[in-house]
């Protein structure tokens, strides 16, 4: 996706939903769960009994903690883009990684270990992604938290030459994720997401799908997989409209185009940001075709819940902030330390989860301090319960097995619809 593009559909999403709650999808399938890790949590594959409780992380109180811990530290650096362009993610998300590593050294650390942080800016050029690489394994960084997009992704990479693993929390490029690079991501990719939507579309009746696609990654690769995936399943995309994304919001054209070939079954499927959907959905009822659509994570990533007209628009989504739920836990901690509560949960949680893999793995690498080892035990991680759902990378290239949250808006909020693979 084109970073430009992206910071300015942000700035317009944003700006046109200030008002908007900001509430993020995904599964929450471990908010009852108790102690998480991969199936061998527990005994780190070297002999330690010490898990990993996510429920009395978040349970911690800064304000009374236990003796700090005084082993040797593991370290985790964050690549950090806090531009315009990725700010959005990486921002919130970098603070929230600093918060989980003060709740873990808050219960004790890790098995008497602290834990140290340290986060670099990359400011959206790769060269200075290069230079913040280095200089968080010159730091001693055991593992990286990484940015958005593969254009600063990728410098990362090449910088740690699968010498420690790097976490992209905040990614669905499937570009990014490599067992071998030692890179992963912490979210689905855009194939889960649009290959959920496309098998529940066909699952729940619908037949007919339009699809609203712009040529290239995202935007075109949604309604791509969604297309075969629908198609494969017995169902016709009857039409593939193009789009201009961030730029459109006159859609006469293409209304005219649905107009001469919808009957009223079909489920439109787009990539589009919230506002474009918005547009669209109210350019076509206007003509009097009522159909059913379905975003990707850019609907409510761009304010989804703050447009006009957004009732009964399905989505995938990363969390959902369920009362009781580690997503709402860990929003409430945040609260109690900054008073101020994140804008999204879906940030927040997903970097959690990134640190509290990276704590697994060097459970499970047998608390060793060498990030080979540890990279090499997040590919046998499974079962994970995290914030964001059930996770495990074991059998993978880097892109967690997880569920892919199926959302609806009803009420002005979102609703989980069904927990998709």
């Amino acid at each position: 996706m084109n970073r430009t593009k992206l910071w300015l559909a942000l700035t317009l999403s944003f700006a046109m939903v200030a008002a908007a709650c900001g509430s993020s999808g995904s599964d929450d399938a471990a908010a009852d769960a108790g102690d998480s890790g991969s199936e061998d949590a527990g005994d780190g594959g070297g002999g330690s009994d010490w898990v990993l409780d996510i429920d009395a992380v978040l349970a911690a109180d800064l304000d009374n903690c236990e003796p700090a811990p005084t082993g040797e530290a593991l370290k985790i650096g964050y690549a950090a883009d806090k531009t315009e362009v990725s700010g959005f993610a990486d921002i919130p998300g970098s603070e929230a990684a600093g918060h989980v590593v003060d709740l873990i050294n808050c219960i004790g650390g890790v098995d008497g270990h602290p834990v140290e942080y340290q986060v670099q800016d990359v400011q959206g050029d790769p060269d200075v992604a290069l230079r913040a690489t280095q200089d968080l394994l010159d730091f001693g960084a055991h593992a990286l938290i990484g940015p958005p997009f593969a254009d600063m992704g990728n410098p990362i990479i090449q910088v740690t030459d699968a010498q420690v693993p790097v976490f992209f929390m905040a990614s669905t490029e499937p570009s990014l994720p490599s067992a071998a690079d030692r890179s992963f991501l912490v979210s689905f990719d855009d194939t889960a997401q649009a290959t959920a939507a496309a098998e529940w579309a066909l699952e729940n009746g619908f037949t007919r799908a339009i699809t609203f696609s712009s040529p290239g990654p995202y935007f075109g690769y949604n309604p791509e997989i969604f297309t075969e995936v629908f198609e494969a399943g017995g169902g016709e995309v009857v039409l593939d409209q193009v789009y201009a994304p961030i730029e459109d919001t006159d859609f006469s054209t293409q209304v005219n185009e649905v107009a001469a070939v919808a009957d009223g079954t079909e489920i439109i499927y787009s990539a589009m940001l919230s506002f474009q959907m918005g547009a669209l959905r109210a350019q076509l009822e206007g003509q009097g075709i009522e159909l059913d659509y379905f975003g990707t994570d850019a609907f409510d990533g761009t304010g989804g819940l703050g447009i006009e007209n957004n009732e009964g628009i399905y989505h995938t989504n990363h969390v959902l902030d369920a009362p009781g739920s580690r997503v709402e836990a860990l929003a409430q901690s945040i609260e109690a330390a900054t008073g101020t509560r994140p804008e999204s949960p879906t940030w927040p949680a997903l970097a959690a989860d990134s640190v509290f893999l990276i704590v697994q793995a060097w459970v499970d690498s047998g608390e060793q301090f060498d990030g080979v080892a540890i990279g090499e035990a997040v590919t046998n991680i499974s079962g994970f319960n995290g914030l964001t759902g059930e996770m495990g990378y074991a059998g993978t290239d880097g892109v967690p097995k997880k569920p892919v949250s199926i959302q609806q808006v009803q009420d002005g909020a979102n609703v989980l619809i069904e927990a998709w693979g």
